[in-house]
């Protein structure tokens, strides 16, 4: 018996989620901002103080990366040095390059024209700012830690080894044959694979 409904010979596509429906979405929304604001301004205050802004932008957002490059080189160096003399990093100097992400992100932000990336990016070169937003992601990095359970990485890994490209699952297990065992018995030893 049928009910009159056709069925579907297509499988329910996947739900896309939130991030992927909304990230184009907002990127839109602020490069029309930002470009709105350049123009806002240079009515204002004129093209080249427009353009003498974005420069300062570059020129300062670089150097914030470079400085940030510089600390976190500086102290990879040091914990690796301290490895191999085999003393452990000191606590005080583990909290000195905790910043150093969010003065890169600072820099590449100033880096980018547009006013609103550049206040974004001052407002992130300021350490009790990079402190707070710190132990947020740290808050926000364990609790994703402790919802995925134990061996969640592990099971995922495993999940992707077992599915062909396909889809299907190939189910299966290796025997190897120890060297004593291959030349006795009545299976005569097989010659090695060739490709």
């Amino acid at each position: 018996m049928t009910t009159g409904a056709p069925s579907s010979t297509y499988p329910a596509r996947p739900r896309r989620s939130r991030l992927r429906t909304f990230l184009p979405l907002g990127v839109a929304a602020w490069l029309v901002l930002e470009i709105w604001l350049l123009t806002v301004v240079a009515d204002a205050a004129g093209g080249f103080t427009v353009f003498l802004l974005l420069v300062a932008g570059f020129l300062v957002g670089s150097a914030v990366v470079k400085r940030a490059g510089r600390r976190a080189f500086r102290a990879l160096s040091e914990t690796l040095q301290q490895q191999q003399g085999g003393v452990g990093a000191p606590k005080a100097e583990a909290g000195k390059s905790e910043g150093n992400g969010f003065l890169m992100l600072g820099g590449l932000l100033l880096m980018l024209p547009g006013l609103v990336s550049d206040a974004v990016g001052l407002v992130l070169l300021i350490p009790p700012v990079q402190k707070a937003l710190g132990r947020y992601a740290e808050r926000t990095f364990e609790r994703k830690i402790r919802e995925a359970g134990a061996g969640g990485l592990g099971d995922a890994f495993q999940q992707a080894r077992m599915h062909r490209p396909d889809g299907k699952v190939v189910p299966g297990e290796v025997i190897r044959d120890d060297e004593g065992s291959a030349g006795s018995g009545d299976v005569p030893p097989r010659p090695p694979l060739n490709r």
